[in-house]
């Protein structure tokens, strides 16, 4: 089913959206649709979406490769040259 923009400005913005994405402007405006609808609908709270940030961050890390964040390398942090 195809749609038309009437209103220039909609349609530039619609334009401009698909060409920093790389997309048509179809998936452009669908991906817009999709982020909007996302953005209404009630979501996690900021809590959750940093336990899962820091849960996804551990998945990623491999401790036997790390060094120790031991004093000296806390320190070492905020030497001056």
């Amino acid at each position: 089913m195809a749609f038309h923009i009437k209103n220039p400005q909609t349609d530039a913005l619609a334009r401009k959206v698909a060409a920093m994405r790389g997309v048509g402007l179809t998936e452009a405006v669908h991906q817009a649709l999709e982020r909007e609808l996302e953005c209404q609908q009630p979501g996690k709270d900021l809590v959750e979406i940093g336990l899962e940030f820091v849960r996804e961050l551990r998945k990623r890390g491999d401790p036997e490769r790390g060094l120790p964040a031991d004093k000296a390398f806390r320190d070492s942090l905020y030497e001056r040259d």
